[in-house]
């Protein structure tokens, strides 16, 4: 059997700022009933569909005002700026609402890959306009999920909020 080299794993998430506030973006496991004081805008499933109803087995997208990334300390060649310009910023908070939420782990949208915080990333950022090519995780990393978000973006990004062509 043929192994792909050893890798460090690297989990993506947002620190967005506008005029108005910083918001932290990213997909977590749902810890209590409390969403809406974590910005949460949709949830989706984890592993397997008939698990759903159990909290446990379902995540959480968040655009927090003001939130945390919990584990910011320990991320590695960060924080990368994406983007100075303001209108850019906005789109990202305006379009983490329609992000697509299939099953957690699983390869339901068919990219190849399967869907995790990385393909949410990768999907907000392309829908916002910006460059993917222009973010890579750090050396001897992989994303994993990454590729599956920047395929679902490029099939049909939401039409009412998509950059204007590069």
């Amino acid at each position: 059997m043929k192994r792909r080299p050893a890798r460090d794993l690297y989990h993506a998430a947002l620190e967005v700022q506008v005029p108005e506030g910083r918001f932290a973006i990213e997909m977590t496991p749902i810890p209590d009933d409390e969403g809406s004081a974590r910005g949460v805008v949709a949830q989706g499933l984890v592993g397997v569909r008939i698990a759903g109803r159990l909290r446990i087995f379902r995540y959480e997208l968040r655009r927090w005002r003001n939130g945390v990334i919990p584990d910011i300390a320990e991320a590695v060649e960060s924080p990368q700026r994406l983007t100075s310009e303001v209108a850019v910023a906005r789109r990202l908070l305006d379009v983490m609402p329609l992000v697509p939420t299939p099953v957690w782990g699983r390869d339901a949208l068919k990219t190849g890959e399967m869907w995790n915080s990385n393909s949410v990333i990768s999907w907000m950022i392309v829908v916002a306009g910006l460059d993917p090519d222009r973010i890579a995780p750090p050396e001897n990393g992989r994303a994993p999920g990454w590729n599956a978000g920047l395929v679902v973006a490029g099939r049909e990004p939401p039409s009412s909020l998509a950059a204007p062509a590069r």
